[in-house]
């Protein structure tokens, strides 16, 4: 059963083992916000993924705190019912726990979120439980880690492919979910180690290429709707060219531009005082 209220922690954690499942898609702007709200998307995070669709960078390691409080902002103005999730970039939370408190209460205090997500497993759960302690809702995100791509060469692919990398996921997992997370992203691992995943904690799995058997799903929303044609991940659907609409609309826009088809009277404004017209016409 979904919900017409405003979507809260609380909320998410009831929906473990619920049909329909969650979704969570990423909003960096206000307009793109008030579409996902509209169409009942539970979960809205203005995620550092903002450093690829957004900024034109290669990878996330280069969005600040200051980028994320602006973007939340944004998004926080005009959602009504989705919880709205500020993404704790790199170096936000990972040199201290005060740093990542700090840093979270802006996202908080400053841009609006009602929670915060935060890359990593075991190694952080001490930052986890304290963030819990002060009172904000963590989302924590295991699996591939694109803040880690600099030790882990992995922007792309998957992880839990071996014994070793699903047991230590699998640590993350229930290490996050014990220290107060009330959700966890799971990105890019097989589907056994989804379903797995989803099975041994108490808190929903939110997957991104896990697999259907997590109890909600994340995309990316620039590339659901095929705005991001860079690459396109394996776990990731189309339903929408819009890139190619967009270039086609454009490729119109110029060529009505060229043979003087826009703008035309029905496009432009107009006087009806024809005495003012005259005077204008005389005007030197």
């Amino acid at each position: 059963m979904t919900t017409t209220d405003a979507v809260t922690p609380d909320w998410v954690r009831t929906r473990k083992g619920e049909h329909p499942p969650l979704t969570l898609l990423p909003a960096y702007d206000a307009t793109f916000a008030r579409l996902l709200d509209r169409a009942g998307i539970d979960l809205i995070l203005v995620g550092d993924s903002l450093g690829q669709m957004v900024q034109g960078h290669e990878t996330t390691l280069q969005v600040t705190v200051d980028d994320i409080v602006y973007h939340t902002k944004a998004v926080a103005r005009v959602v009504e019912r989705a919880l709205v999730v500020g993404d704790m970039p790199f170096l936000s939370f990972q040199i201290s726990v005060e740093d990542a408190l700090r840093n979270a209460g802006r996202i908080i205090k400053e841009g609006g979120a009602r929670a915060v997500k935060i890359e990593g497993g075991t190694e952080f759960a001490p930052t986890v439980a304290a963030m819990t302690r002060a009172g904000i809702p963590v989302i924590s995100h295991v699996g591939v880690q694109p803040q880690s791509v600099l030790l882990s060469g992995q922007f792309r692919g998957s992880k839990g492919r071996a014994l070793g990398e699903a047991v230590k996921i699998l640590a993350d997992a229930k290490s996050v979910a014990e220290a107060g997370a009330f959700a966890l992203v799971v990105e890019a691992v097989p589907r056994e180690l989804g379903k797995k995943l989803t099975e041994s904690i108490p808190i929903p799995t939110l997957g991104i290429g896990a697999g259907p058997d997590c109890d909600g799903q994340v995309l990316v929303t620039h590339d659901l709707l095929g705005l991001f044609t860079q690459f396109k991940p394996k776990f990731v659907k189309r339903y929408a060219n819009l890139a190619a609409i967009i270039e086609t609309a454009l490729a119109d826009f110029l060529k009505d531009i060229d043979k003087g088809a826009f703008p035309d009277d029905t496009t432009s404004y107009h006087l009806k005082d024809e005495g003012l017209i005259q005077a204008i016409a005389e005007l030197e």
